[in-house]
Protein backbone atom coordinates (compact mmCIF):
# COMPACT_ATOMS: atom_id res chain seq x y z
CA UNK A 1 0.00 0.00 0.00
CA UNK A 2 1.24 3.55 -0.69
CA UNK A 3 2.07 5.79 2.25
CA UNK A 4 1.03 9.35 2.95
CA UNK A 5 3.73 11.91 2.20
CA UNK A 6 4.42 15.60 2.58
CA UNK A 7 7.45 17.81 1.91
CA UNK A 8 10.33 18.27 4.35
CA UNK A 9 10.59 22.06 4.12
CA UNK A 10 8.69 25.05 2.78
CA UNK A 11 9.13 26.17 -0.82
CA UNK A 12 8.24 29.53 -2.38
CA UNK A 13 7.49 30.07 -6.08
CA UNK A 14 6.60 33.28 -7.87
CA UNK A 15 5.08 33.59 -11.33
CA UNK A 16 2.35 35.02 -13.53
CA UNK A 17 -1.25 33.86 -13.78
CA UNK A 18 -1.80 32.83 -17.40
CA UNK A 19 -5.43 33.99 -17.33
CA UNK A 20 -5.31 36.82 -14.76
CA UNK A 21 -1.96 38.27 -15.82
CA UNK A 22 -1.17 39.01 -12.15
CA UNK A 23 2.09 38.34 -10.31
CA UNK A 24 1.41 35.54 -7.82
CA UNK A 25 3.31 34.19 -4.83
CA UNK A 26 2.77 30.53 -3.98
CA UNK A 27 4.17 28.78 -0.91
CA UNK A 28 4.22 25.02 -0.41
CA UNK A 29 4.02 24.14 3.29
CA UNK A 30 4.38 20.69 4.96
CA UNK A 31 1.11 19.36 6.39
CA UNK A 32 0.26 16.64 8.98
CA UNK A 33 -1.10 13.21 8.14
CA UNK A 34 -4.68 13.04 6.85
CA UNK A 35 -4.71 16.72 5.83
CA UNK A 36 -4.95 16.15 2.08
CA UNK A 37 -4.07 18.87 -0.43
CA UNK A 38 -5.43 22.21 0.81
CA UNK A 39 -5.22 25.55 -0.99
CA UNK A 40 -5.20 28.60 1.28
CA UNK A 41 -6.13 31.96 -0.23
CA UNK A 42 -3.99 34.25 1.94
CA UNK A 43 -5.66 37.35 0.51
CA UNK A 44 -9.10 36.02 1.49
CA UNK A 45 -8.15 34.00 4.61
CA UNK A 46 -10.01 31.04 3.13
CA UNK A 47 -9.17 27.40 2.42
CA UNK A 48 -10.34 25.00 -0.30
CA UNK A 49 -9.58 21.30 -0.48
CA UNK A 50 -8.32 19.86 -3.75
CA UNK A 51 -11.23 17.44 -4.09
CA UNK A 52 -13.75 16.81 -6.82
CA UNK A 53 -16.79 18.38 -5.09
CA UNK A 54 -15.04 21.76 -5.07
CA UNK A 55 -14.56 21.99 -8.85
CA UNK A 56 -16.71 24.94 -9.96
CA UNK A 57 -15.44 25.68 -13.48
CA UNK A 58 -13.52 23.89 -16.24
CA UNK A 59 -13.33 26.64 -18.88
CA UNK A 60 -9.74 26.66 -20.23
CA UNK A 61 -8.50 25.40 -16.81
CA UNK A 62 -9.69 23.57 -13.73
CA UNK A 63 -11.02 25.90 -11.05
CA UNK A 64 -11.79 25.11 -7.40
CA UNK A 65 -14.14 27.27 -5.40
CA UNK A 66 -16.46 27.75 -2.44
CA UNK A 67 -18.96 30.60 -1.98
CA UNK A 68 -17.55 32.61 -4.87
CA UNK A 69 -13.91 32.36 -3.75
CA UNK A 70 -11.92 30.58 -6.44
CA UNK A 71 -8.51 29.21 -7.32
CA UNK A 72 -7.95 28.73 -11.05
CA UNK A 73 -5.49 26.68 -13.09
CA UNK A 74 -4.71 24.08 -10.42
CA UNK A 75 -4.12 21.15 -12.77
CA UNK A 76 -0.35 21.36 -13.40
CA UNK A 77 0.51 21.66 -9.71
CA UNK A 78 -1.92 18.90 -8.75
CA UNK A 79 -0.47 16.60 -11.42
CA UNK A 80 2.99 17.17 -9.95
CA UNK A 81 1.89 16.50 -6.39
CA UNK A 82 0.08 13.32 -7.43
CA UNK A 83 2.96 11.96 -9.51
CA UNK A 84 5.54 12.66 -6.79
CA UNK A 85 3.31 11.05 -4.18
CA UNK A 86 2.58 14.17 -2.11
CA UNK A 87 -0.72 13.60 -0.30
CA UNK A 88 -0.62 16.20 2.49
CA UNK A 89 0.23 19.81 1.75
CA UNK A 90 -0.84 23.37 2.46
CA UNK A 91 -0.60 25.57 -0.63
CA UNK A 92 -0.62 29.23 0.37
CA UNK A 93 -1.46 31.60 -2.47
CA UNK A 94 -2.06 35.36 -2.57
CA UNK A 95 -4.30 35.50 -5.63
CA UNK A 96 -7.04 33.61 -7.46
CA UNK A 97 -4.81 31.56 -9.77
CA UNK A 98 -1.85 29.18 -9.56
CA UNK A 99 1.08 30.72 -11.47
CA UNK A 100 1.68 29.14 -14.88
CA UNK A 101 5.49 29.27 -14.60
CA UNK A 102 6.83 28.21 -18.06
CA UNK A 103 3.56 26.49 -19.01
CA UNK A 104 4.76 23.08 -17.85
CA UNK A 105 5.21 21.35 -14.49
CA UNK A 106 9.02 21.54 -14.41
CA UNK A 107 9.27 24.34 -11.83
CA UNK A 108 6.79 22.67 -9.48
CA UNK A 109 8.70 19.39 -9.80
CA UNK A 110 12.06 21.04 -9.04
CA UNK A 111 10.62 22.89 -6.04
CA UNK A 112 9.24 19.71 -4.48
CA UNK A 113 12.39 17.69 -5.11
CA UNK A 114 14.48 20.48 -3.59
CA UNK A 115 12.20 20.70 -0.54
CA UNK A 116 12.47 16.93 -0.08
CA UNK A 117 9.75 14.32 0.32
CA UNK A 118 8.86 12.93 3.75
CA UNK A 119 7.03 9.62 4.28
CA UNK A 120 4.48 9.97 7.09
CA UNK A 121 4.08 6.37 8.21
CA UNK A 122 0.39 5.93 7.43
CA UNK A 123 -1.00 3.99 4.48
CA UNK A 124 -3.47 5.24 1.86
CA UNK A 125 -6.54 3.76 0.32
CA UNK A 126 -6.46 3.20 -3.45
CA UNK A 127 -9.14 4.30 -5.90
CA UNK A 128 -9.37 1.12 -7.96
CA UNK A 129 -11.32 0.73 -11.21
CA UNK A 130 -13.19 -2.55 -10.81
CA UNK A 131 -15.17 -2.80 -14.05
CA UNK A 132 -14.99 -1.21 -17.52
CA UNK A 133 -16.65 2.18 -17.79
CA UNK A 134 -17.23 4.24 -20.94
CA UNK A 135 -18.11 7.94 -21.01
CA UNK A 136 -18.85 10.11 -24.03
CA UNK A 137 -19.44 13.85 -24.13
CA UNK A 138 -19.60 15.92 -27.30
CA UNK A 139 -16.41 14.93 -29.18
CA UNK A 140 -14.70 13.45 -26.11
CA UNK A 141 -14.54 9.75 -25.28
CA UNK A 142 -13.09 8.26 -22.10
CA UNK A 143 -12.81 4.58 -21.30
CA UNK A 144 -11.61 3.27 -17.94
CA UNK A 145 -10.78 -0.36 -17.24
CA UNK A 146 -9.18 -2.39 -14.45
CA UNK A 147 -5.39 -2.34 -14.52
CA UNK A 148 -2.62 -3.14 -12.03
CA UNK A 149 -1.09 0.31 -12.03
CA UNK A 150 -2.03 3.73 -13.36
CA UNK A 151 -1.82 4.19 -17.13
CA UNK A 152 -3.13 6.90 -19.42
CA UNK A 153 -3.52 6.48 -23.17
CA UNK A 154 -4.38 9.80 -24.79
CA UNK A 155 -5.31 10.65 -28.37
CA UNK A 156 -5.74 14.14 -29.81
CA UNK A 157 -6.76 15.41 -33.23
CA UNK A 158 -6.19 19.00 -34.41
CA UNK A 159 -6.53 20.46 -37.88
CA UNK A 160 -3.01 21.86 -37.74
CA UNK A 161 0.04 20.66 -39.73
CA UNK A 162 2.25 20.46 -36.64
CA UNK A 163 -0.20 18.43 -34.55
CA UNK A 164 -2.70 16.49 -36.67
CA UNK A 165 -3.16 13.19 -34.79
CA UNK A 166 -1.00 12.41 -31.77
CA UNK A 167 -1.28 9.58 -29.26
CA UNK A 168 0.74 8.32 -26.33
CA UNK A 169 0.28 5.55 -23.79
CA UNK A 170 2.32 5.85 -20.61
CA UNK A 171 2.53 4.39 -17.12
CA UNK A 172 2.12 7.20 -14.60
CA UNK A 173 4.90 7.03 -12.02
CA UNK A 174 7.41 9.51 -10.62
CA UNK A 175 10.21 8.87 -13.09
CA UNK A 176 8.02 8.84 -16.19
CA UNK A 177 6.32 12.01 -15.02
CA UNK A 178 9.58 13.86 -14.44
CA UNK A 179 11.18 12.78 -17.72
CA UNK A 180 8.26 12.43 -20.12
CA UNK A 181 5.30 14.55 -18.94
CA UNK A 182 6.36 17.41 -16.63
CA UNK A 183 8.32 19.33 -19.33
CA UNK A 184 5.35 19.46 -21.75
CA UNK A 185 3.97 23.01 -22.04
CA UNK A 186 0.47 24.33 -22.48
CA UNK A 187 -0.42 25.43 -26.00
CA UNK A 188 -2.85 27.65 -27.83
CA UNK A 189 -3.62 29.07 -31.25
CA UNK A 190 -2.96 32.62 -32.40
CA UNK A 191 -6.37 32.75 -34.10
CA UNK A 192 -8.06 32.27 -30.70
CA UNK A 193 -6.20 35.01 -28.81
CA UNK A 194 -8.73 37.79 -29.49
CA UNK A 195 -11.61 35.64 -28.28
CA UNK A 196 -9.72 34.60 -25.13
CA UNK A 197 -8.74 38.14 -24.19
CA UNK A 198 -12.25 39.46 -24.89
CA UNK A 199 -13.66 36.86 -22.48
CA UNK A 200 -11.15 37.44 -19.69
CA UNK A 201 -8.68 34.64 -20.44
CA UNK A 202 -4.98 34.48 -21.35
CA UNK A 203 -4.15 37.98 -20.04
CA UNK A 204 -0.82 36.66 -18.80
CA UNK A 205 -0.10 34.41 -21.76
CA UNK A 206 3.20 34.90 -23.60
CA UNK A 207 5.76 33.05 -25.67
CA UNK A 208 7.61 32.40 -22.39
CA UNK A 209 4.79 30.40 -20.81
CA UNK A 210 2.93 28.77 -23.70
CA UNK A 211 3.40 27.25 -27.13
CA UNK A 212 1.59 29.59 -29.51
CA UNK A 213 0.78 28.29 -32.98
CA UNK A 214 -0.06 30.23 -36.11
CA UNK A 215 -1.34 28.55 -39.27
CA UNK A 216 2.01 26.93 -40.08
CA UNK A 217 3.87 26.25 -36.85
CA UNK A 218 5.14 27.56 -33.51
CA UNK A 219 5.80 31.26 -33.11
CA UNK A 220 9.25 32.04 -31.73
CA UNK A 221 10.15 28.70 -30.21
CA UNK A 222 10.73 24.98 -30.63
CA UNK A 223 9.26 21.77 -29.24
CA UNK A 224 10.71 19.86 -26.30
CA UNK A 225 9.12 16.67 -27.67
CA UNK A 226 7.82 15.95 -31.15
CA UNK A 227 4.51 15.04 -29.51
CA UNK A 228 4.63 17.69 -26.78
CA UNK A 229 0.95 18.54 -27.35
CA UNK A 230 -0.45 15.14 -26.36
CA UNK A 231 2.03 14.94 -23.47
CA UNK A 232 0.63 18.19 -22.10
CA UNK A 233 -2.90 16.81 -22.38
CA UNK A 234 -1.75 13.87 -20.24
CA UNK A 235 -0.33 16.35 -17.72
CA UNK A 236 -3.73 18.03 -17.51
CA UNK A 237 -5.50 14.68 -17.19
CA UNK A 238 -3.30 13.57 -14.27
CA UNK A 239 -4.10 16.78 -12.42
CA UNK A 240 -7.83 16.46 -13.05
CA UNK A 241 -8.03 12.75 -12.18
CA UNK A 242 -6.06 13.36 -8.97
CA UNK A 243 -9.09 15.21 -7.61
CA UNK A 244 -10.57 11.87 -6.50
CA UNK A 245 -8.19 12.34 -3.58
CA UNK A 246 -6.58 8.89 -3.63
CA UNK A 247 -3.87 7.02 -5.55
CA UNK A 248 -5.48 5.63 -8.70
CA UNK A 249 -5.37 2.12 -10.12
CA UNK A 250 -6.73 1.75 -13.63
CA UNK A 251 -6.11 2.35 -17.33
CA UNK A 252 -7.74 5.47 -18.78
CA UNK A 253 -8.07 5.77 -22.57
CA UNK A 254 -8.97 9.32 -23.52
CA UNK A 255 -9.79 10.68 -26.97
CA UNK A 256 -10.20 14.41 -27.61
CA UNK A 257 -10.47 15.09 -23.89
CA UNK A 258 -10.36 18.32 -21.93
CA UNK A 259 -10.90 19.61 -18.41
CA UNK A 260 -14.69 19.50 -18.71
CA UNK A 261 -14.85 15.90 -19.94
CA UNK A 262 -12.20 14.77 -17.42
CA UNK A 263 -14.19 16.18 -14.50
CA UNK A 264 -17.60 15.04 -15.76
CA UNK A 265 -16.17 11.56 -16.32
CA UNK A 266 -14.92 11.41 -12.73
CA UNK A 267 -18.28 12.48 -11.39
CA UNK A 268 -20.03 9.86 -13.49
CA UNK A 269 -17.71 7.02 -12.56
CA UNK A 270 -18.24 7.76 -8.86
CA UNK A 271 -21.99 7.99 -9.41
CA UNK A 272 -22.11 4.62 -11.18
CA UNK A 273 -19.81 2.87 -8.71
CA UNK A 274 -17.34 1.37 -11.19
CA UNK A 275 -14.61 1.55 -8.55
CA UNK A 276 -13.80 0.49 -5.04
CA UNK A 277 -11.61 1.92 -2.32
CA UNK A 278 -9.11 -0.67 -1.22
CA UNK A 279 -8.49 -0.72 2.53
CA UNK A 280 -11.14 1.83 3.57
CA UNK A 281 -14.81 0.81 4.08
CA UNK A 282 -16.30 3.89 2.47
CA UNK A 283 -15.52 6.71 0.05
CA UNK A 284 -16.22 10.09 1.63
CA UNK A 285 -16.30 13.09 -0.69
CA UNK A 286 -18.32 15.17 1.78
CA UNK A 287 -17.94 18.90 1.26
CA UNK A 288 -16.05 20.70 3.99
CA UNK A 289 -14.37 24.03 4.49
CA UNK A 290 -11.13 23.94 6.40
CA UNK A 291 -8.89 26.77 7.55
CA UNK A 292 -5.24 26.48 8.35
Amino acid sequence: MPFQKTIKSESLLTGIGIHSGKKINLKLIPAPRDTGIVFYRKDKNFSIKAKLPFVVDTTFATTLGIDGIKIRTVEHLLATLYSLGITNLFIEIDSSEVPVMDGSAIDFTKAIKKAGIAKQGKSLSIFKITKPFFYEESHSKIFAKPYKGFRITYKIFYDHPLIKEQSLSIEINEQNFINEIAPARTFGFLKDIHFLLKNGFAKGGSLENALVLDEKGIIGGSLRFKDEFVRHKILDAIGDLSLVGYPIQGHFIIEKGGHTSHINFLRKIIETGSYELVEEPYFNLRLSTQTI
